[in-house]
């Protein structure tokens, strides 16, 4: 049997990156465009546009809110699911 002969590995060169990797545009989300300080858990209508229509709550990164309104808003969509004004799911 013949033995197979090691090839030296080439190194590449590291490769240079432009810019800032995580650099986004930096859009602010629908409640802080509008200064909404308070999610109301009785405002259906904005609480379903963060829901499947299954009744599963958005990601930030699909929802589009920033991570102060998206703890605000879970906090309101499950205060809503409690007094029964959205589904806990469908």
């Amino acid at each position: 049997m013949a033995f197979r002969q090691k090839t030296q590995r080439t190194q590449r060169a590291p490769r240079r990156r432009t810019g800032f990797a995580g650099a986004r545009d930096q859009t602010q989300c629908r409640f802080c465009r509008g200064a909404i300080k308070y999610i109301d858990y009785k405002d259906i209508d904005t609480l379903q546009k963060l829901l499947t229509n299954r009744g599963k709550i958005y990601s930030r990164k699909r929802s589009g809110n920033c991570a102060g309104c998206q703890r605000k808003a879970k906090a309101a969509i499950k205060r809503a699911r409690y007094m029964a004004l959205l589904p806990y799911s469908m």
